[in-house]
């Protein structure tokens, strides 16, 4: 005796019914993948940013340390501005006439520029510049980049205050707000600062 089975097939309206559903699973896993994705890269790029920054102090401590008289006898520190600063220093260079360091913040990034000197007799050449962005995603705003203290300096006491007499200062300090992640309902900064005496201007610093 043969029976009929009564099992049938998907109908049409139930195989797109489930595409649907596969499609729209996908979607969503999709998303979360490229989320996850996103916001990994993003913190990469967050404490590269950071770790770059410390970096950067950590030279700047060594050429503020460093700082002299330029071989023209200019005075060690140039210009001492919120967002400007320029002096001499021995440090990063092999021999005995010291480099003209300029570091300034244009926009969200903070350049360095350097100028070997030349001629005879020697000098320093604005034309002959090198500048190099050395750190980007700077956010500092209406934030000086740079404070400068006088001998008095221990640790708390307060900056000098704009325009700086540059012979008053015999400690500098650089103050970086970097940017530490975007989004879209608003921005995260960390700070990263770092100073030093220039040590043939100190008085009674201790270091």
């Amino acid at each position: 005796m043969i029976r009929l089975s009564n099992k049938k097939g998907f109908t049409l309206i139930e195989t797109l019914v489930t595409i649907g559903i596969f499609i729209i699973l996908m979607g969503g896993i999709s998303m979360l993948f490229k989320t996850i994705y996103s916001d990994s890269a993003q913190q990469k790029q967050s404490l590269s940013n950071i770790d770059q920054a410390r970096i950067v102090e950590a030279n700047f401590v060594n050429e503020v340390r460093g700082a002299t008289y330029g071989v023209d006898g200019s005075f060690p520190l140039n210009q001492a501005g919120d967002s400007q600063l320029i002096f001499y220093t021995l440090y990063g260079t092999s021999g005995s006439n010291p480099l003209r360091i300029r570091y300034f913040a244009s926009s969200t990034t903070l350049y360095k520029g350097i100028i070997t000197p030349s001629g005879s007799p020697l000098s320093y050449n604005s034309n002959a510049e090198v500048i190099i962005p050395v750190q980007a995603g700077l956010s500092n705003g209406a934030t000086p980049e740079f404070y400068y203290y006088d001998g008095n300096y221990a640790g708390t006491s307060t900056a000098l205050v704009q325009p700086v007499n540059v012979n008053s200062v015999k400690f500098v300090k650089m103050n970086l707000v970097i940017l530490k992640q975007d989004s879209r309902t608003g921005t995260q900064t960390f700070p990263v600062n770092a100073g030093a005496a220039i040590r043939n201007l100190k008085t009674n610093l201790g270091n």
